[in-house]
């Protein structure tokens, strides 16, 4: 199949190890080995570990750690993968046809568009909107999930929002997808990044054809190990699997070793998550409202990430780049999320990096202001 561009992703990866900051990030920053130690992962067993091949959809133990995550599943309802990237892609491999209909939520982790398009999908999008804490717009969903459907796509926590779903909301979506017969893919791999709400309600259970995709890069701290993975009918994982032997085949065998103390100490990690983002939530905030209106935001209620309106008409890309290329910053302009006039700023950095990467950003806002 030919794939289009990932705009989003081929910019960080040419950019991000060359720019002095790099506030495209969207996770806190990582956790490393020692504090992983501290956890209780033994690094000295690890040195004797042989690194031959791991069980291709995950050990055992570790599928059993994951399936008690989500009532009623065992280790036929999980297939662990290559980061949650490669769960949503060995969803869409599993499901999707030519002349399938998939509906996406905008603005969102732009993935899945070009992803589905390549299958030869028609895809059709729902907004979420500002003013209503980025909820859907009721009437553009239930013209994009209709009868003949085959795929419905979201992330719960928001990217790039870090907006959360009514409870109400949620389940008028299952609602939906169960009424026309869709697949239901919800993406929550920012369960357990909340700032100061409760732990976000999974879409798990609410349908014959829920799936969900879930990571340890964001709310975990560990994108490095890229450990991701997928629940759902054990029939469907069944597919899942017969995917994932045509691409990469398994997962790391020492990342599956990490990931088993991650889930089990998964608490701590969320934990130390939510300090770094309560911590960081209050300069963003300032850092915001010092533009006195020139930008706005709702802010994120889980996820270390935030999205952010600029009242200008300069392009989101034109000034992205800009700041890269005058601040050696990077940045996500909201073109490449669905949602011209944003921009994407990470906000899980240490508080130097954090400060220092919006001082930057802000010295181009001001010649944009200036300009307007």
């Amino acid at each position: 199949m030919r794939i289009e561009p990932f705009a989003m992703e081929r910019m960080q990866s040419t950019w991000e190890n060359l720019v002095d900051y790099d506030m495209s990030e969207s996770g806190v920053r990582p956790l490393t080995l020692r504090e992983l130690a501290a956890m209780g992962l033994d690094i000295e067993a690890l040195l004797d570990t042989p690194l031959g091949y791991s069980q291709s959809n995950g050990t055992l133990e570790l599928r059993e750690s994951l399936a008690a995550l989500y009532p009623g599943a065992t280790v036929d309802h999980i297939e662990v993968t290559n980061g949650s990237s490669e769960a949503n892609y060995i969803v869409a491999l599993a499901l999707i046809e030519p002349g399938d209909r998939v509906a996406i939520e905008t603005p969102n982790y732009m993935q899945y568009p070009g992803l589905v398009r390549s299958l030869g999908a028609q895809v059709e999008t729902f907004r979420l909107i500002p003013e209503t804490g980025w909820q859907p717009d009721w009437q553009e969903f239930e013209r994009a999930v209709s009868p003949g459907t085959k795929l419905v796509y979201l992330s719960n926590p928001h990217n790039p929002t870090g907006s959360v779903l009514s409870p109400e909301a949620m389940r008028r979506i299952a609602d939906r997808c169960n009424e026309v017969g869709a697949w239901l893919l919800a993406d929550e791999v920012y369960q357990g990044a909340e700032i100061h709400s409760p732990r976000t309600q999974s879409f798990w259970g609410m349908g014959g054809r829920v799936i969900v995709n879930n990571g340890l890069s964001k709310a975990y701290g560990i994108p490095g190990v890229r450990i991701g993975w997928i629940a759902g009918p054990p029939s469907f994982i069944a597919q899942c699997w017969s995917q994932h032997d045509y691409i990469t085949i398994g997962p790391n065998k020492l990342s599956d070793r990490i990931a088993r103390i991650a889930i089990e100490e998964r608490e701590r990690c969320f934990a130390r998550t939510r300090a770094i983002l309560q911590h960081n939530l209050p300069i963003a905030r300032d850092w915001v409202a010092s533009f006195d209106g020139f930008l706005e935001w709702t802010e994120p209620a889980a996820a270390a990430l935030t999205l952010v309106r600029y009242r200008s008409p300069v392009p989101s890309i034109e000034l992205a780049e800009s700041i890269r290329t005058r601040q050696s910053t990077l940045i996500v302009p909201g073109a490449q999320l669905g949602l011209e006039g944003y921009l994407r700023i990470w906000i899980g950095g240490r508080e130097e990096y954090l400060c220092e990467g919006l001082r930057r950003i802000g010295v181009e806002l001001d010649r944009c202001r200036s300009a307007v």
